[in-house]
């Protein structure tokens, strides 16, 4: 019997220090100056952000297994990419969602997020304080083993996000595409790096000298190093900023 009440015990001292890590988990942060204040931008992991400025809150590609969603800010706009579990988590938009709440989505996700508007690339839309560009997002080179591409063109976005001045694009799962030479002034970029699924490293450096961002963040990037690609820009002018977003 004592062994027993033992090893209860173990087991529920290992069940409550688990809840309390998940609960206690602390996300990297970086603030920025805008015409209208600061904005803050929280690395939640992989392909997940949120970015908060002027009392609001906007959620991208909010997935459960990167946060417990009941311990972050409700969202006043939730902007999904594309359908891929690992980007489009019902349960995580949820429990961030509330009456005045905006979820915007992409083609390849009509119909299954209730309530969302769909934007096509090269939609704009302007919600409050913010302007959302809906952009291509889509795979040229990788392709499943059927030779259909992992991120058909015109499924996806990525999305250009400008508040007070401040232009942040966050570019989902796609290659280095030719329509990003189109992207101007952008302050901020997210680009992803993981095969087979988007980018090599070198496919981002060239994405980025395509439009020029002044910083330029490596995200979705899986096992790929993405100190390789601070090596590969360090003749430019963009700065590479690594977060925690494997």
């Amino acid at each position: 019997m004592k062994t027993t009440i033992s090893v209860l015990m173990m087991l529920l001292t290992g069940l409550t220090g688990f809840s309390q890590n998940k609960s206690a988990k602390t996300f990297e942060k970086d603030t920025f100056e805008t015409s209208k204040g600061h904005l803050t931008i929280t690395f939640i992991g992989h392909g997940t952000l949120m970015l908060e400025a002027g009392g609001q809150v906007i959620h991208i590609d909010p997935v459960s297994r990167e946060a417990d969603y009941s311990l972050l800010p409700k969202a006043n706009l939730i902007l999904i990419t594309h359908e891929h579990g690992d980007h489009l988590d019902k349960k995580a938009i949820a429990m961030i969602t509330k009456p005045e709440t905006k979820t915007v989505v992409s083609q390849s996700c009509r119909g299954i997020v209730d309530n969302a508007d769909v934007m096509f690339n090269g939609d704009k839309r302007t919600f409050g304080d913010w302007n959302i560009e809906a952009v291509p997002a889509y795979n040229i080179v990788n392709k499943r083993s059927d030779g259909l591409a992992y991120h058909p063109k015109g499924n996806g976005n990525g999305y250009v996000i400008t508040y007070g001045g401040k232009r942040i694009y966050v570019a989902g799962d796609t290659e280095n595409i030719p329509e990003m030479a189109n992207l101007r002034n952008i302050d901020i970029a997210f680009l992803p790096m993981n095969l087979p699924y988007t980018m090599t490293p070198e496919m981002v450096a060239t994405a980025a000298k395509s439009f020029m961002p002044a910083m330029l963040y490596p995200y979705h990037y899986g096992d790929t190093n993405p100190q390789l690609l601070t090596e590969m820009l360090k003749d430019t002018p963009i700065k590479v900023a690594i977060r925690k977003m494997k």
